[in-house]
């Protein structure tokens, strides 16, 4: 495991975007936006789905990912990583949406609540390698 240094954490506390990148079934790269976070603890990058989504289906099927995230403020600094999906859960993800929520949107909860077909994945991430 490689924890993400410590000059690039506030990125994670920011409205950044990753571009998570994951292996379709056939091994085509899918690279999508989405909304990111960090576990300083555990070191693990963590995004937030919904079942059935694309990256969803992909990490269920192939736990390899990478991804890249800009400072908003300046895209030229960047945190990017290699790693393997270590947890795949429903368990907190809910909770995990709404704080996710309140820094990306100002809303306390997330407003798509029950807009989705499958239940909210919180997806963590060992990093494997990091550059930036």
């Amino acid at each position: 495991m490689v924890a993400i240094p410590e000059e690039y954490h506030d990125l994670f506390e920011r409205r950044s975007f990753l571009s998570l990148g994951t292996l379709t079934p056939d091994g085509v790269p899918h690279v999508t936006p989405v909304w990111v976070d960090y576990d300083h603890d555990a070191d693990h990058v963590l995004f937030n789905t919904a079942e059935g989504r694309r990256k969803e289906k992909n990490v269920r099927g192939d736990d390899r990912v990478g991804g890249c995230i800009l400072d908003p403020d300046d895209p030229y600094r960047y945190v990017g990583f290699q790693g393997d999906v270590v947890e795949h859960t429903t368990e907190g993800a809910v909770e995990h949406i709404d704080e996710l929520a309140q820094r990306y949107m100002g809303e306390d909860e997330y407003p798509h609540h029950g807009d989705e077909d499958g239940d909210r994945v919180l997806v963590r991430i060992e990093p494997t390698r990091v550059f930036g």
